[in-house]
Parts: structure tokens; C-alpha cells; sequence
């Protein structure tokens, strides 16, 4: 066996444990979900196959249109706020320094934590008697501006969307960080030569030799995004009247709530396909900007 042959089975060799684990726990319940997904099956007996029932109640059910509307919204929202929020704390805090390091940890702190507590800070932080942004804004004269945050049907959603861009900024940051050391240094002294500082190294060397890396970002930012589920469902359960429900808390309600397994199942197998459409959109929509 040549060189290269031994290399190509040493690779497969590594791959093989991490692909098997993921195949099981990621790819294989997809492909169960869709499968019990034609079927009418309360979670005990025996399931009675309804064919595409489940999933043609799905699309003429117009809680899942709202759901599917909120969660646009959530995408949207941590796409424009976490991404930027992270390249640009990722470019002032590039230095390897003490400070660098300490707001670094304190911009990832919220990961550590768990959902459950961020959730019921924010809940606090909403809140309509004691909260703290109500009492901020009489402090300062803006009564005329407080609300009910997460009661209010015009501005819940948005309101929700702040805690879950505030949670999800640290890992964004980090993946900056580290694309941005990993740059050639050679690059970044021909761009001082040519004159290339300021906004204009950034846009015209720095984000586009980063582009690979903000490609990957915004998948995950996509698939993250409409998986939301915890901090949305400790915060408002997806109430109130459902102006807050995502397609996971759906689901989960949908399936947990009234023992409608296979509902259920047909709820999750289009969220699958809705975060690939909306992947794909993405992804093509930043290749044909890449290479304009």
C-alpha cells in the first residue's frame, strides 16, 4: 500500500467513531421522526399508519404558520445581532491582552450558564411591576415607554428575541477571534504597504478572507435559531394566545401536551426542512455575493 493509501485509511479510521456516533444520535431520529410522522400514534399501542395526514394537518393548521412566522423573526434577529455583535467585539478585542480576555469571558459567560436561569433573569428583567427596564425607563423619564415586554403581541417576539442574541453572542465571538489570529500576517503587512487601514482593510481584506468562516456562522446561527426552545418555553410557554410560540415549543406542546405522536414527529421532520431551505437560501444568496 502506497503512502497516500495508508494516509486516506488512517483518516478514515479517525472519522469512522465520531461519523458512526453522529449517524446514530443525529441522522437516524431524523429518518424515525419522518417515518412515524405518517402515522396516528399516541405514544401507546400500536401505531395506525394515516399516510400523509399528519403532515397535510401541519400545513393547514394556522398556529404553525405563526410559529413558523416567529421563528423568521428569531432567525432574523440572531443573524443581524449576534454575528455582528461578535465581529466586532472580535476585531476591538483581537489583542492578547488581560482586558481582551476578561470581556472575552464575560461575552461567553451566558453558555455556561444554564438556560433556565438566563431565562428567568430576563423573565425578571421584563417584568411589567418589578422589572428593571420599566423602572429604568421611569428613571429617566420615559414612562410614557414602558409595557408589558412579553404581553404586548407587537413587540413580545422582539423582546424575546434580545435575550436569546444576548445568550448566543460568546461562541460567535470566539470563532472570530480565532479566524481573525489565524489570518497570514504576510496579508495584513502588503494591505499596510498599499495603504489598506481603517474600514477600508476590513472590508477589502479582512471580511473577505474571512468569508468561509462567516458562511459556516450563519449555518449555525440558522440551525440554533430554530431549534429555539427552552429559553422561549420558561419565559412565555409560547403564550400569551400563542403570539410567542416557535415551531419547537409547537412541537413540543403538539406532541407532549396531547399525546400526538406522530403529529409531533411531522412537526419536527419540517422543521428539518425548513432550516435546509433556509441554509441553502443563505448559502447561496452569500456564494453569488462572494463572487460578484
Amino acid at each position: 500500500m502506497t503512502n497516500a493509501g495508508r494516509l486516506k485509511l488512517f483518516m478514515i479510521s479517525c472519522l469512522a467513531p465520531g461519523l458512526l456516533v453522529y449517524g446514530l444520535f443525529a441522522i437516524v431520529p431524523i429518518v424515525w421522526s419522518a417515518y412515524y410522522g405518517f402515522f396516528d400514534w399516541s405514544g401507546i399501542g400500536e401505531p395506525k399508519y394515516a399516510g400523509w395526514d399528519n403532515y397535510a394537518s401541519v400545513v393547514r393548521e394556522p398556529l404553525f404558520w405563526r410559529a413558523l412566522k416567529n421563528n423568521i423573526i428569531v432567525v432574523g434577529a440572531s443573524i443581524l445581532g449576534q454575528l455582528p455583535i461578535a465581529l466586532a467585539l472580535a476585531l476591538l478585542l483581537n489583542r492578547n491582552t488581560w482586558f481582551s480576555r476578561t470581556v472575552r469571558s464575560a461575552v461567553f459567560m451566558p453558555m455556561v450558564m444554564s438556560t433556565v436561569v438566563v431565562a428567568l433573569i430576563w423573565k425578571y428583567i421584563y417584568h411589567p411591576q418589578i422589572g428593571v427596564l420599566n423602572y429604568a425607563l421611569k428613571l429617566v423619564g420615559l414612562e410614557s415607554w414602558t409595557m408589558p415586554w412579553l404581553s404586548d403581541p407587537s413587540v413580545n417576539m422582539y423582546a424575546l428575541s434580545v435575550p436569546i442574541i444576548w445568550a448566543n453572542v460568546g461562541p460567535y465571538l470566539i470563532i472570530f477571534v480565532s479566524a481573525i489570529q489565524n489570518l497570514p500576517s504576510e496579508v495584513d503587512e502588503a494591505a499596510k504597504l498599499d495603504g489598506a487601514v481603517g474600514g477600508r482593510k476590513l472590508f477589502s481584506v479582512t471580511l473577505p478572507m474571512m468569508w468561509d468562516t462567516i458562511k459556516v456562522t450563519v449555518i449555525m446561527c440558522i440551525a440554533g435559531s430554530l431549534k429555539a426552545f427552552d429559553l422561549v418555553f420558561v419565559m412565555t410557554h409560547g403564550g400569551p394566545a400563542h403570539t410567542t410560540e416557535l415551531l419547537a415549543t409547537y412541537m413540543y406542546n403538539s406532541t407532549f401536551a396531547v399525546y400526538r405522536y406522530g403529529y409531533g414527529s411531522a412537526i419536527s421532520t419540517l422543521i428539518v426542512l425548513v432550516s435546509a431551505a433556509l441554509i441553502l437560501f443563505s448559502q447561496l444568496l452569500m456564494n453569488r455575493r462572494s463572487s460578484s
